[in-house]
């Protein structure tokens, strides 16, 4: 499972696959150890920080903020702008590639295991969203 492969070959929408599902893991590793343990409260607070408008909103703000890294705005863009062949669910376009980039962002840094900037960066997302 620790095979090396060159992430740089990796289109986006593999990287924001795996973006997406670690992501996911902890955004509910948090809410469970807050407290949340009934599963439609689990999957209802979870929509707060894993639905594309969030997503894009974050990317948006850690953009804005110059949070991101030269590396991450270009692993951004190219999740961005790879060519999907599925539709958006319940958003646009737009949001939708938002999204799919800052997943892409995610799984680059998990996939180059950048545990601790990947870390960083959940963490600075979790907080945006409770200040909203």
């Amino acid at each position: 499972m620790t095979k090396k492969v060159n992430v740089n070959l990796i289109n986006g929408i593999a990287l924001a696959f795996e973006g997406d599902a670690v992501y996911s893991l902890y955004i509910r590793r948090h809410l469970i150890f807050q407290g949340q343990t009934k599963p439609n409260q689990l999957h209802r607070l979870a929509t707060r920080y894993v639905s594309a408008k969030a997503q894009a909103m974050l990317i948006e703000a850690l953009l804005e903020g110059g949070l991101l890294t030269q590396e991450e705005e270009a692993i951004y863009k190219r999740g961005r702008n790879a060519h999907s062949h599925t539709k958006a669910k319940n958003t646009d376009i737009i949001t939708y590639k938002m999204s799919t980039g800052f997943e892409a962002v995610l799984g680059y840094l998990h996939m180059t295991q950048q545990m601790a900037r990947l870390e960083e960066i959940i963490d600075w997302c979790i907080a945006y969203v409770e200040n909203q």
